[in-house]
Formats: C-alpha cells, structure tokens, sequence
C-alpha cells in the first residue's frame, strides 16, 4: 500500500528545475518507492549492489550510461561512485533539468562524493520515515507548523484540530516511523526491526567503517538508544563500553552518517558563557529505541522510565519532517542555561524565534512555561513569538497570555 509523501511536491519541483536530484535516508523509509511512484514511468532505473557490478557499471561508466537514456533512476548509488565523475561530465555538456534522481543511505558514500563530484550540478533531499499526516494520510492543505511559523494569530484565532486517522499514542511511538511496520501485525515489530539493526550492523557498518568489534558496537547502539534526547558526553558514553571518547564520537558520526541518529545544536546567542553549547542527540527511530531497550508492548511504554525521552524524540523528529517541505528550512536549536532553565526546542525563522516545551503528560500545568518564560527573560533584545507545549492533550488551550498548549497529532488545515 503506498501512502502519499509530503515531499511529493518538493522532489517534483526539483526535478522540474535541475538537472540531478539525490533523494538521501535511512534504509527503508521509502526512498525507492518514492522515486518508483514518481519517476518509474519516464525513467530508466537500475538499482546497484555492493557486491555484484550491475550492468558492469562501476568497470565502465561511459558504456554503462550509454546503454541507457535520460531521465534514468539510478539506486543506491553509493555502490557504483565511478559513475560520479561521467554524470559530471553529461551534465557539464546538458544543464537541461530532469536527467538524473539519484537515492542513498549513506550520508558518506552519497552526500560527500556526490557533493564534490556534482557541485553545482545537482540538489539534495532528505527522506526520513513517516511523519503522522502521512501516516493518517491527511496531507491537504498546510501543515500545523507552517501555519504557527507564518500565520500564528490566524492559526490561534482558528483552534486547529487533531489528526483523526491515527493510532494511539504508546503503539505508534512503539510501531515507529518507518513504512512498513505501519502494515504489520502488533506481535511481530519486534522481529522486524530486530533484524533491520542486525542488518545495518552486519552490511552497512562493514562497508564504510573499520570496527572490528561489531558486538560492541551492537552494544553501543543499544546505549545510545537509552540516551536519546539527552546532551552528549562522549566521555560518559566511551565510560560505559570501555570505548574513549574520541571513538564514541566517531561511532556517534557513523550513526549520523547513516541517518540512525540527529543532533539539535544549542542555541548560544549573546550569553555564550552561561549557555551550555553541547547538542542533544536523538535516535532516529523510536521503534528502534523500544526493540533496543527491549519494551516488549505498546503499553509497557506508559510506565516506563524513557517515556519521557521516547515522546520527546517522537515530537522533535516529526517537527524535523515538517520543517523539511518549508523554504528555506529554518534553523533548529534547544536551549538550556547555566542554571539549568532549557526550552527543548527553538525554531528561528525570518528572524523570529519559536520556543516550544514538550511535556508528555496530558494535561501540563503552568509550571511547563518556566522554560519559555526564562528564555524571554534571557534574551529580551530578540523577537520572540508566543510559544507552544505539545503534550499528548484532547485540544488546542490557551496556557497564558503568550504561550499555548498543543496536542501532539494536530492536523493540517
């Protein structure tokens, strides 16, 4: 069953305007299917492998993008990086739009070669996993953030409602937002996403990085996913496998280049000294920090210790997703003060800042604002907007005079 993506529109435009289009993600969160759906009629496509030389691709270039004509598809390309170079070239000698859609889940093998390779040349998209409209498939019109981020007194005046096509809360932050667990029965999550980290353990991280423990590794993914949402210590993280800190932050890299892992920068403005400047880290996933930490149902989640991360990391991911098909995309901090006030998430767009807390319980009480109330405190130069609590609440309330109280799965409108 395909579920229409929010990026529809965007990747369209960009191939409508330029002529390389790299659509880059996670494994299976949809890459191939979107580009299928989209393209597969008026392209070629050929899909690579790291073993086998497709079409004898990587041997000869030149004679392999011969055999085929443009618009041509070509998948996982980080498998066949020869090509780069003889793109380069076509596309030096026609800058027509529309020739080439390249996929790949390696940051590494994609984003920095393709990004020497085809400077210029081509434009780049993220894909992550579902985001709940997706999921609900209740995609018209604009979506909740863009309306807060351009149009605040019109979205306030009008009290948005809530997604109406969504699971509960604990089995879709259980479930998490990747395609295909969305189709399969409850009981079997777990296999499936215990054999998705076995297999990027066992063939991505063999092919782009030198670990030769990759038990350890298994181990320090596990760990990583008890720490989602918190600041990064690398020295506490290298601490609790025996690792040093310098290979923790590598690993951490590793995790990001193969899109398992964020980070949130911290927001320094003008006070850097009393401003802590380490990000926050989140896995991608939150059905695969449940499968790591072994949270065998949905509603084992509900008195669990990382509840609060999980709904934390669901929030900021999905506000990640929808910032993704805004142009251009704002930038995204969390703040947190010497004295310890922090507001977990901070959009700056045209020059206005976005404060917004998010409280898993469902009914947060005014204590939830000291954050957002420290910050405008803090920074009374800058131009702050009313800020927002997304909790997983019944309706859009007023908190007080300048801050608002969100449910998590607000619809579009």
């Amino acid at each position: 069953m395909y579920l229409e993506r929010i990026l529809t529109d965007r990747l369209l435009t960009l191939f409508q305007s330029f002529p390389a289009v790299v659509v880059s993600g996670a494994r299976q969160v949809g890459k191939s299917t979107l580009v299928q759906k989209l393209f597969r009629n008026q392209a070629d496509y050929v899909v690579f492998d790291p073993v086998t030389d497709v079409e004898n691709a990587r041997e000869d270039p030149e004679l392999f993008l011969n055999n085929h004509r443009t618009p041509i598809i070509l998948d996982e390309i980080q498998y066949a990086p020869e090509l780069l170079p003889a793109i380069k070239r076509r596309i030096d000698a026609d800058r027509n739009p529309g020739l080439y859609v390249l996929t790949g889940s390696q940051q590494w093998g994609v984003m920095k070669n393709i990004a020497e390779s085809l400077a210029g040349r081509a434009v780049f998209l993220d894909l992550d996993g579902f985001c709940l409209a997706e999921i609900a498939q209740e995609t018209k019109g604009k979506s909740w953030l863009w309306r807060w981020l351009n149009e605040q007194d019109d979205f306030i005046l009008k009290k948005p409602g809530r997604l109406k096509n969504v699971k509960p809360l604990y089995e879709q932050i259980w479930r998490g937002w990747m395609p295909e667990p969305q189709f399969l029965e409850i009981e079997v999550i777990p296999d499936y996403y215990q054999a998705y980290i076995r297999t990027y353990i066992e063939r991505d991280i063999r092919l782009m990085a030198d670990i030769s423990d990759y038990q350890l590794f298994g181990k320090f993914v596990r760990l990583t996913a008890a720490l989602s949402g918190q600041e990064i210590n690398y020295s506490q993280l290298g601490r609790e496998l025996g690792l040093t800190p310098k290979t923790a932050a590598r690993w951490i890299n590793i995790l990001n280049s193969t899109f398992q892992w964020f980070e949130i920068p911290a927001y320094s403005g003008n006070t850097i000294k009393r401003i802590s400047a380490k990000p926050k880290g989140y896995i991608s996933d939150t059905g695969l920090i449940c499968t790591a930490q072994v949270i065998s149902t949905p509603n084992a989640i509900g008195g669990h210790p990382l509840w609060g991360a999980l709904f934390e990391t669901a929030v900021i991911a999905e506000i990640r997703k929808l910032t993704s098909i805004i142009t251009p995309i704002p930038n995204i901090y969390h703040w947190r003060s010497h004295g310890g006030a922090e507001v977990d998430v901070l959009i700056e767009s045209n020059g206005v800042f976005y404060p917004i807390e998010i409280k898993s319980a469902s009914n947060p009480g005014k204590k939830s604002l000291s954050g957002i109330t420290a910050f405008r405190k803090t920074y009374q130069n800058l131009r702050i907007a009313k800020g927002l609590v997304i909790a997983p609440c019944q309706k859009f309330v007023q908190a007080s005079k300048d801050d608002y109280i969100l449910p998590w799965d607000t619809g579009w409108f």
